[in-house]
């Protein structure tokens, strides 16, 4: 991800980590994660649940051992 002035921060780039830290905040201060939680929960156990898990196995397929 590009820094200020777009310079290359390269990997463990701050900037990236600093907007995820604030969206990461305020996504928990706007009081919706518990709303979100169970529309999680009940997106895997309905419909959308075999693609769910189909997509959660392939991610897990290219992670390093």
């Amino acid at each position: 991800m590009a820094g200020p002035a777009g310079k290359n921060e390269g990997e463990g780039s701050r900037t990236a980590a600093r907007a995820y830290n604030k969206d990461t905040r305020d996504f928990v201060d706007s009081g919706k994660v518990d709303q979100k939680a169970k529309e999680a929960a009940k997106a895997v156990d309905g419909a959308e649940g075999k693609a769910l898990k189909q997509a959660e196995a392939e991610g897990k397929s290219h992670r390093k051992q």
